[in-house]
Parts: C-alpha cells; sequence; structure tokens
C-alpha cells in the first residue's frame, strides 16, 4: 500500500451500525489503497451516520475540526438502566428491568420534556464508563471490561438545540445539536435518571459533523463495490474550510509558503479580501490557480505565518 500524492481532502462515509470507526478507516484505506487516513471523531460500533475521514495531506487539517458541532437523532429507551448507557450493555437497573421491585410510574410525556428541556445549554456531564476517555492514561473502556472501577471527571458540554420528535410510551426520539465531547448515551442515562426510571440509548445516527452532512456522505457498500474510483467522492483540499477567509499569494510566495517562511507584503496579491483577512486569526493561504498551500495567521509583525502546511 503505497502514498497516492493526487488524493488529498475529505471522504465523508455513512457508516452502518456495527462496524467501529477504526474499521472504516481500514476499510477506505483498503479501497483507495492508500494508507494516510484517519477521522474526525469516533462514532460508537452501535451508532450509524456521518463519520467523516481525513485523506492525504487533509490529515494535517484534522486540528481544524477539533471543536466542531454536531447533529444527532437519537432514540432513548427509559426504563432500563445498562453499565455502557446504550442498549448493547449488560442490564444493571431501570423501573423495566427483570426484577424490579415496586417500579416507579412511567414518566409522563409532559414530565419527560420538562426533563429533556433542562439539558438545554452548558453544564458538566460525566462521560460513560465504557468510553474512550482516558484513566491514569489506560482507555476507560479496558478498566470497565476487567470490572476495576472507572471514576471519569464531568466535563463542561453544551446542547444548543434538543427536539423532542416522539414519545411512544417509554421510547423516546429526540434530535439534537451538541458540543464536541459531548455523549448523547450520557444524555440518555440522566435524563432517565433525572426521571426516575433509569435510561439508555437505543438507537443513534449523527446527521451533521461540522460542515460536513449526510447530504455529502457515500454508503460503506458504495465505497467497497467502487473502490479507487470512490476517490471521485473525496472533497477537495480547498473546500474544506470555507469559513475561513483566502489570501492568494504570488509565485514567489508559493514557494515560501511550501516551506513554512513567513510571508511579506510582497508575497500577497493585493485584495478586498486580503485586507479584511487580516483580521481574522486564521486564513486560508491559495496560489493563483486555487491551490490550497497552506493554513496561516497574521502575526503583529505584520508578516503571515502558515501554520499548516500542505504541500
Amino acid at each position: 500500500m503505497t502514498s497516492h500524492p493526487a488524493l488529498d481532502g475529505v471522504l465523508v462515509v455513512d457508516k452502518p451500525p456495527g462496524p467501529t470507526s477504526h474499521d472504516i478507516v481500514a476499510a477506505a484505506r483498503r479501497a483507495l489503497g492508500l494508507r494516510k487516513i484517519g477521522h474526525l471523531g469516533t462514532l460508537d460500533p452501535m451508532a450509524s451516520g456521518v463519520l467523516p475521514l481525513v485523506v492525504g495531506r487533509a490529515t494535517r487539517l484534522a486540528s481544524l475540526f477539533a471543536g466542531a458541532d454536531k447533529q444527532y437523532e437519537a432514540v432513548i429507551k427509559l426504563g432500563l438502566v445498562t453499565d455502557s448507557y446504550d442498549i448493547t450493555g449488560t442490564i444493571v437497573g431501570g423501573s423495566e428491568s427483570d426484577g424490579a421491585d415496586d417500579p416507579p410510574a412511567a414518566p409522563t410525556p409532559d414530565e419527560i420534556r420538562r426533563a429533556a428541556a433542562e439539558f438545554v445549554g452548558s453544564h458538566p456531564q460525566r462521560p460513560p464508563p465504557v468510553s474512550a476517555k482516558k484513566v491514569g492514561g489506560v482507555r476507560a473502556y479496558k478498566l470497565a471490561r476487567r470490572d476495576l472501577p472507572v471514576n471519569l471527571a464531568p466535563v463542561t458540554v453544551t446542547v444548543d438545540t434538543l427536539s423532542l420528535l416522539a414519545i411512544d410510551g417509554m421510547r423516546v426520539r429526540c434530535r439534537l445539536v451538541s458540543s464536541s465531547g459531548f455523549y448523547v448515551r450520557s444524555l440518555a442515562h440522566d435524563l432517565g435518571e433525572r426521571l426516575g426510571c433509569g435510561g439508555c440509548l437505543e438507537t443513534l445516527r449523527r446527521e451533521r459533523h461540522g460542515p460536513f452532512g449526510l447530504a455529502q456522505a457515500v454508503t460503506l457498500a458504495t465505497l467497497m463495490e467502487q473502490g479507487p474510483a470512490a476517490a471521485s467522492e473525496l472533497l477537495p483540499m480547498a473546500k474544506l474550510v470555507p469559513d475561513l477567509p483566502a489570501v492568494t499569494v504570488t509565485t514567489g510566495g508559493a514557494r515560501r509558503a511550501g516551506h513554512g517562511n513567513p510571508l511579506g507584503r510582497e508575497d500577497i496579491v493585493p485584495s478586498a479580501e486580503c485586507l479584511a483577512s487580516e483580521q481574522s486569526s486564521r486564513v486560508r493561504v491559495m496560489d493563483d490557480a486555487g491551490l490550497l498551500l497552506a493554513i496561516g495567521e497574521f502575526r503583529p509583525d505584520g508578516l503571515l505565518h502558515p501554520k499548516i502546511v500542505l504541500v
């Protein structure tokens, strides 16, 4: 398996339930014949939906998407508590679990709506014990599988929107937009705890990861069928960070940017967007053909410093 210089960009895969995110990366490596592929954010095996893969030189841009928000559609099963906070885990409690003594009455739709509304905004959230978070340098799920204690510190997360799409008895279907680092499994667990009946995540589909959505995604089956031809589905480098203003550089400036050297005024093609970009912390450095050369930033010294060199 060798590097292919022409394959640079993002491939958005519609992950099916079952495989891990790493399994999808491995499948893409086989299909494209390229080793340099990673993903922008793990999806649990039971989840489906948008999994953006960074390919080739686009792997250098991964840090730009680290804080991207995400949109999900989820089904929460009330009445069951599991050790993983989702339906695939071992049942450890809840009003509908076997042997539950004198279970509380099922919450009403109004009670569910009121409780769910309390999760909108910023608040501390404790990650699930079965997660990729590290405890003393060890992944939490590895400790949990060995029945060792897992004590994860709460992390401040934000839920921008949380809409209840349907309430069918003890099942709640919802759509939410949340910050990076948010666990929908923890939301399901915490909602059930707040309602007094317990809860876990039954299904999860990620509809959007930052700027990448289902409309851009290819299925795993299509990826495997197309093989190297799936490269046609790559979102090109120049289109990956459209929110950053663009600065076009001269031929000499392109050479300097490629070596990571600071660029002066003589290296930059004057334009209105160029003047506006000086107020931004990050800019796209482009050549006159529209090729993305680097991500740079203007410093107090007046020079444009390439921070992520892509050529």
